[in-house]
């Protein structure tokens, strides 16, 4: 096949670009300039579209053998994710932006672009596998073998289409290890180069001062679940569902108790913090469902809300079929749920379908 191989400048994508061409494609590496400030380095191991990950990435691809590109998507970046990452965090919600960037644009503006220049897959270096045993031998979404770096739950939301025309060479190897270990073999630099962390474009990790940057402040109030006003604050957008440090709040609770954000009302600007008893649920309710296979009322699943979450035994109570969209029933109650996260379901290591996770019930 004509694969277009992304290359982050890390090793894992420096890898998977050597095994596609090893098996015989005609492989093209490409990076993507995510960042609109041309200028920005690495810091540590954070991110992974600086100028340093640009030149790893060619240094990689030359010694590999194969032609190199960087593309400019730094427009689509900034619209489909982090105006994204704003805008939830603004209605009060908790977004995944990894899982924004997989589904936006590298499954969807460079599959595009791919397409358009004749490209029958692209190949990255995520940790999943794809297989054939989906409902009339389609492509299937699954779980990699090595759990610890599984990349399953962020890929879901790309869909069975675009599973079809991907290629995931790291799904089978156990252990970072191994990895490091090929690359060392096949001579690349970046053997070593540590992994990328945390929200790429948040380069110094202060989540909450980015936001106030952008968003500015709104003032409001921080009440207990009765009503009762305990504090201020400077904008909802800093606070999330289940967090329990600087909310703001000078007394702590007559029982000693920890308390935690509990509901987040931009509309009011008020964000309510009471016990953690509060923040478990049993059902959850999602929508914008993308689908590998059909869901039916009362199949037992396993489903996940967060990356490198547990997976939790649930059964199907509700499927857009069938209703408003996908509600599941969690054997054991979990905490923290929080809209706008992404709501995976597993039937093993098998991804059947991805959704985005509405106010909890």
């Amino acid at each position: 096949m004509k694969v277009l191989a992304a290359m982050s400048g890390g090793v894992d994508s420096a890898v998977a670009a050597a095994r596609a061409a090893e098996a015989g494609h005609e492989v093209v590496g490409v990076h993507m300039a995510l960042s609109k400030n041309r200028d920005q380095t690495r810091t540590g191991s954070r991110g992974c579209c600086t100028v340093e990950d640009a030149s790893d990435a060619r240094r990689a691809a030359d010694r590999i053998g194969i032609p190199y590109y960087v593309w400019d998507l730094s427009d689509d970046f900034h619209d489909l994710v982090v105006e994204d990452f704003l805008s939830e965090y603004a209605a009060g919600r908790t977004p995944n932006p990894c899982v924004r960037c997989n589904e936006r644009i590298k499954f969807a503006s460079l599959m595009e672009r791919a397409t358009l220049l004749g490209f029958d897959a692209v190949c990255t270096g995520h940790y999943a596998s794809i297989r054939t045993d989906g409902p009339d031998g389609a492509p299937s979404l699954h779980r990699s073998r090595n759990m610890a770096k599984d990349q399953s739950y962020v890929l879901a939301v790309m869909g069975p289409e675009a599973v079809g025309r991907s290629l995931f060479p790291l799904g089978e190897y156990e252990t970072k290890a191994e990895v490091r270990a090929e690359a060392r073999a096949r001579g690349l630099g970046v053997s070593t180069k540590p992994d990328s962390y945390d929200i790429c474009f948040v380069a110094d990790g202060d989540t909450r001062g980015f936001l106030e940057r952008h968003l500015g402040e709104a003032p409001g109030e921080v009440l207990d679940d009765q009503g009762k006003v305990l504090g201020a604050h400077r904008g909802t957008h800093g606070f999330t569902i289940g967090q329990r440090k600087g909310l703001g709040i000078e007394q702590p609770a007559p029982d000693g108790a920890p308390r935690y954000v509990v509901d987040i009302d931009p509309a009011s600007r008020q964000v309510v913090i009471g016990a953690g008893e509060l923040l478990s649920t049993r059902e959850l309710l999602a929508t914008d469902v993308v689908s590998f296979e059909p869901l039916e009322v009362g199949r037992q699943v396993h489903a996940q809300i967060r990356a490198h979450g547990e997976a939790t035994p649930a059964e199907v109570l509700e499927t857009p079929a069938t209703g408003t969209g996908l509600r599941v029933r969690l054997s054991t109650p979990i905490r923290g749920v929080a809209p706008g996260q992404t709501l995976v379901l597993y039937d093993g290591d098998r991804v059947l379908a991805a959704a985005t996770l509405e106010r909890r019930r």
